[in-house]
């Protein structure tokens, strides 16, 4: 009898618990990867479209937000929600710096400090949860020279993020220098298509004209998520088998 009540339960066990769960890949980050609204048009966060370039067994959650550091992330409790979610296998991709710079007490990180300090929490915290970081260093802002070279607008914070990468052997996708090599290689005129720049009228919910040098277009986002793309392919990370084939 005991034997039968064990051969239900195992039967029982195997039907309620769900095997089908997607691998999620959860997003962490500022605004040039934050999901933006219909009103925002023509912006997108480059995290927005990444689900595109994988099939149906992958769900990317994209949790950055607008104007977020590694330390208001963690002070808002928005990476608490996150974590408490991450299950063995996941991918958390991290990629904080853009408002870290900023001088208010709310957001601004040392980058030799509590920046490190704040990377390496996500990057541990992940992994005790079983979940797989993948560590980004910031997208550059599209600030040209007057003889056609990219200014270093990151300075430190794309140092620390790259000590962090080689001090945990985290996964680690260089972001700033594929995106200065992309928008460098497209030029000063041809490089506006990746940023918002557009005139007055153009956009009935953005009828004002607009050059923003920081945040992403459409076809900007798609680039840049292409690159993030690329990266994971040149690491032969897992998740890759699950991008579409014409990726």
């Amino acid at each position: 009898m005991k034997k039968l009540i064990f051969i239900l339960a195992v039967i029982c066990f195997a039907f309620t618990t769900d095997n089908s769960r997607p691998i999620h890949i959860f997003m962490i980050g500022d605004s040039t990867m934050a999901n933006k609204p219909e009103k925002a048009i023509p912006e997108n966060g480059w995290g927005q479209v990444l689900h595109y370039f994988f099939n149906d067994s992958v769900v990317v959650d994209n949790h950055a937000r607008n104007g977020r550091s590694s330390k208001s992330f963690i002070n808002e409790g928005r990476w608490k929600k996150v974590i408490t979610q991450v299950q063995k296998g996941d991918y958390v991709i991290i990629q904080f710096g853009h408002n870290d710079e900023k001088k208010d007490t709310a957001r601004h990180t040392e980058p030799f400090g509590s920046y490190k300090v704040n990377l390496k929490k996500y990057i541990e915290e992940t992994r005790e949860k079983g979940g797989i970081p993948i560590l980004c260093t910031s997208i550059v802002r599209r600030h040209f020279t007057e003889d056609g070279t990219l200014k270093d607008s990151h300075g430190d914070y794309i140092v620390a993020a790259r000590q962090v990468a080689k001090e945990t052997g985290v996964y680690f996708i260089d972001m700033e220098a594929k995106t200065r090599k992309l928008e460098t290689e497209m030029g000063p005129e041809k490089s506006k298509l990746l940023h918002l720049f557009f005139e007055n009228g153009t956009y009935p919910r953005r009828p004002k004209a607009l050059k923003d040098n920081t945040h992403l277009s459409q076809f900007g986002a798609f680039s840049v998520a292409g690159l993030a793309v690329e990266g994971m392919k040149e690491q032969n990370m897992p998740v890759v088998k699950y991008l579409y084939k014409e990726n």
